[in-house]
């Protein structure tokens, strides 16, 4: 009578153990697409980042070239910073899909007709 006891409690410690195997396949399958998900998100923040800041130096750096040989003072660097600026909120905003890119075919919204035949 007692050995019968102990089989049921091996074979309800078997079976717990394949659950518990089973259930940390199902949780490291979730978890890895979730640490996926981060990466990836990461990457996108850093691609955004890095277009807003090469904006910027980019900026200064011809506002700093301007004022060395052209002798305008600060003012040259104070707009082409802010211009800088600008146009890495620009990149950041049409990389991040919110801003439409600019028309590649040189025909601008003018140049069509409401028909769409070009008349």
């Amino acid at each position: 009578m007692t050995e019968k006891p102990e089989e049921s409690i091996e074979a309800r410690l078997k079976r717990l153990g394949e659950d518990i195997a089973s259930r940390r396949t199902d949780t490291s399958d979730k978890a890895e697409l979730r640490s996926a998900e981060s990466r990836k998100g990461y990457a996108e923040a850093m691609k955004l980042s890095g277009e807003f800041i090469a904006g910027i130096v980019v900026g200064a750096f011809l506002g700093y070239l301007l004022d060395h040989f052209a002798g305008t003072g600060p003012w040259g660097m104070i707009v082409l910073l802010l211009l800088g600026f600008c146009a890495g909120i620009l990149n950041v905003l049409r990389s991040a899909g919110l801003v439409a890119k600019p028309d590649q075919s040189g025909r601008g919204p003018e140049s069509e007709t409401k028909d769409g035949d070009g008349a």
